[in-house]
């Protein structure tokens, strides 16, 4: 089911592609820190991307692209999590949630599980196979596939209510 929206494509000019990459940031540090509180949190419910997709599905590449880039960095400098070593890979799909989000919801026009899915299966997948590249162990770049599904699968689906929950605004 596609719902239509009023999505936004906010460019760097613009002050509020400033405040809502503040806001979604903000909410990238918060989440993974709830998510940590319990054992693999982090890489069983991939916390710092939720926000990262919601930004750049509803308000563009912009806003997404600096939410994307600021919350690892902030989170790793702040919390030391991500760890420095997995920092560019975490950097290097963030930044793709960011473009496949961004692009799914303007090639679907509106809000649906299918474009969603798309996004995360699209970053996942090219991510994985950058992070075996840099890392050169399989075992370790397969490591959301393995143990991060129920992360995938919150951000499909809480997206999508996340997503449909904006789309009033």
């Amino acid at each position: 089911m596609n719902t239509s929206v009023r999505l936004y494509s906010l460019g760097y000019a613009d002050i509020k592609t400033y405040l809502f990459a503040f806001l979604f940031v903000l909410g990238n540090l918060i989440l993974p820190q709830l998510c940590h509180l319990l054992p693999i949190g982090g890489p069983m419910l991939l916390p710092i991307y939720f926000f990262t997709l919601i930004a750049a599905y509803k308000y563009g590449i912009h806003v997404g692209i600096l939410t994307a880039v600021l919350s690892p960095v902030i989170n790793s400098l702040v919390f030391s999590m991500p760890p420095l070593a997995v920092l560019p890979v975490i950097l290097v799909k963030s930044v793709l949630l960011a473009v496949a989000a961004a692009y799914a919801a303007k090639y679907f026009k509106g809000i649906s599980i299918l474009a969603l899915v798309c996004a995360v299966l699209v970053y996942q997948i090219i991510g994985t196979a950058i992070e075996w590249l840099i890392v050169k162990d399989f075992f370790a770049a397969v490591q959301d596939f393995r143990i991060g599904v129920p992360g995938m699968l919150i951000q499909v689906i809480g997206g999508y209510f996340v997503l449909k929950a904006l789309a009033k605004y």
